[in-house]
């Protein structure tokens, strides 16, 4: 794998690269030294070896350097708001109180059937090498990645981007995002609780990943489903999360307005447990 640090729109895997985005570029944050550590561990607990690759000399040392006293990193405290991708409109950056898993109707049927989220592999009864040829693995993620459930932090707008693409099977557009714009239900969690799930893994890129499966009874705060679907997930709902499950209705402009919208509506759940524990 290569590691390419840089001043880029954001950080993601894309065959075979880690391009990370610093959100001071050329300088770097303790936790952005953090995150590139959890990245190289987590390859190599799966066999693959680490290229670092930087055009800041200087930078580049510094990064060498951290990585042989990586022990000091271990236990740098993620921010309250992470500004290394500012796709968010709104925050300007991840907000990391909460993190989502985002899916179609469809899976979002299953899973609340079911009471678990499920990694690809098991969710879909594939061969990890079978999911690695799909069409759909246009960034050939390896084999390993498909064994865990992903999550992204609670205000961002990736999870739906990849839903309507894959519903489209193409990238959308713009016209897509906005005017077409279909949203996906969205599980929510807290991070600081989902951090001491047995099976949690962090590889540096995502907030975290769960390997294998996750029981919403446990672990879920909250699943925000687009209103016009409240007739086919109503049926679906196990008691025990009932009253977990908001409907909310999309009057939104675009996919930045909608993932906007959702994360108010978090907030205002989490301070309503917050005044509720008090009483």
């Amino acid at each position: 794998m290569i590691i390419k640090i840089g001043n880029y729109d954001y950080t993601e895997v894309w065959d075979g690269v880690l391009y990370k985005k610093l959100s001071n570029y050329p300088k770097i944050s303790d936790w952005e030294i953090r995150t590139m550590i959890e990245f190289m561990d987590y390859e190599k607990m799966y066999g693959r070896k680490c290229q670092l690759i930087c055009e800041d000399k200087d930078l580049l040392k510094t990064v060498k350097n951290a990585i042989l006293e990586k022990e000091k990193f271990r236990n740098i405290p993620v921010p309250e708001k992470i500004t290394e991708c500012t796709a968010c409109r709104y925050r300007k950056g991840c907000c990391t109180k909460f993190v989502c898993h985002t899916t179609s109707l469809e899976n979002a049927s299953k899973i609340l059937r079911s009471g678990r989220l499920l990694s690809a592999r098991r969710a879909r009864n594939l061969t990890v090498k079978e999911l690695t040829e799909e069409k759909r693995n246009a960034a050939h993620d390896p084999p390993d990645y498909f064994e865990y459930i992903m999550f992204t932090w609670g205000n961002c707008q990736a999870g739906d981007r990849l839903v309507m693409e894959r519903n489209l099977g193409r990238f959308p557009t713009e016209q897509d995002l906005s005017s077409d714009f279909a949203p996906g239900v969205r599980f929510y969690f807290r991070y600081k609780e989902l951090i001491r799930h047995p099976n949690v893994v962090f590889d540096g890129v995502l907030p975290l990943k769960i390997r294998d499966e996750l029981s919403l009874k446990d672990w879920c705060m909250a699943v925000i489903v687009p209103d016009e679907w409240k007739q086919s997930i109503e049926q679906e709902v196990d008691a025990s999360l009932s009253n977990r499950i908001i409907y909310l209705e999309n009057d939104c402009k675009d996919i930045w307005d909608w993932s906007e919208k959702v994360y108010q509506k978090i907030e205002a759940i989490d301070q309503q447990n917050d005044e509720e524990k008090l009483i």
